[in-house]
């Protein structure tokens, strides 16, 4: 599994380059996208939910995660008007770090208005991920792969543009196979993140 996707060119972009190809081949008709996450220490600057998370504002930081409700809602309405399926599958590592609790108080309000997200334990996939973990990537239908490219710190920092449909086919039939396995995110939420004690971070 994703067996082509280590050994296939790609093109680097710059975050706005990404930014604005992902933009074009978005709105081109395609009719599927595919996100698999992997990492699980990220930084979201300008985001006020997280900006009050990263100097241990928890209470705040889940109150201030409301004010993307209107924007995720257009988000979704947008990718209905163009007839694209979205679905995400996040892997998550244990003991959950304090970013990832965080980031499913945010996938929560997602799933609340639609997103279609399901969730792997990276135990479950160590069969898979013996000589390295699989790719952290966005699939826009059969036309382009970006694996999503992170600074040292977590920061954002471009991406990797694939357009071997070779390899755009076999990194989405990976995902398609780890999806199917991934666990409903409603379940594990319930189980695994809202009982937890609030995360110590800041200063």
């Amino acid at each position: 599994m994703f067996e082509l996707f280590r050994y296939s060119n790609s093109e680097n972009l710059t975050r706005s380059k990404y930014h604005k190809d992902f933009r074009r081949i978005y709105e081109s008709g395609i009719h599927s996208l595919k996100k698999l996450e992997r990492g699980q220490n990220f930084k979201e600057r300008g985001f006020a939910s997280w900006e009050s998370f990263a100097v241990g504002k928890w209470n705040e930081a889940l109150s201030l995660i409301e004010e993307k409700r209107e924007i995720y809602t257009q988000q979704f309405q947008k990718a209905a008007e163009l007839g694209i399926l979205e679905r995400r599958l996040r892997v998550v590592e244990f003991p959950v770090t304090p970013y990832v609790q965080w980031e499913f108080f945010v996938l929560r309000l997602r799933v609340e208005l639609g997103d279609n997200i399901r969730v792997m334990d990276a135990r479950n996939i160590s069969d898979i991920e013996q000589e390295r973990p699989v790719p952290e990537v966005v699939i826009l239908g059969n036309e382009v792969m970006y694996e999503v490219m992170y600074d040292d710190e977590g920061n954002a920092a471009g991406a990797n543009r694939f357009t071997d449909r070779k390899v755009i086919h076999e990194t989405s039939a990976g995902f398609d196979v780890l999806f199917d396995r991934g666990e409903r995110f409603e379940e594990f939420f319930d189980r695994e993140i809202a009982p937890l004690a609030p995360p110590s971070v800041g200063h």
